[in-house]
């Protein structure tokens, strides 16, 4: 929920790999108020079944960028292991990005939903609605 005073953000991912969401990829938040401020880790969260991430910290009123931290390494490891159990095969070792961070501006009053769409070797991200 958005005030005068303070943006709000969300997030899903969609691992595009297999057409579906991404299941229990943590996800932390950090905020900060001007682009010469020390970032503040406001915490984090997962996704659901559905890829969505529904509880991410509120941000502090103030707050110019934002910055979300995805850790996809563990997620990507997770479908290898359940694509090996099915067919085993030699395959790359998961993730080429073990991790994706993505920094925004964002301003008072604004809701910020933030799609990651996501590959094993590439990821796209949007401002969507």
């Amino acid at each position: 929920m958005s005030t005068a005073t303070t943006a709000s953000v969300s997030t899903h991912i969609l691992d595009t790999s297999i057409g579906r969401p991404a299941e229990g990829v943590a996800i932390s938040l950090a905020a900060r108020s001007g682009s010469e401020a020390e970032w503040v880790a406001l915490g984090g969260s997962a996704t659901d079944a559905d890829g969505r991430c529904k509880d991410l910290p509120a941000l502090p009123e103030g707050t110019t960028h934002v910055r979300l931290d995805f850790e996809v390494e563990s997620y990507f490891a997770k479908k290898q292991a359940e694509a090996q159990q099915d067919a085993p095969r030699v395959r790359d070792s998961g993730a080429f990005f073990p991790e994706v961070a993505i920094t925004f501006a964002v301003t008072p009053g604004e809701h910020y939903h933030v799609p990651l769409l996501l590959n094993p070797f590439g990821y796209s991200v949007y401002r969507g609605s």
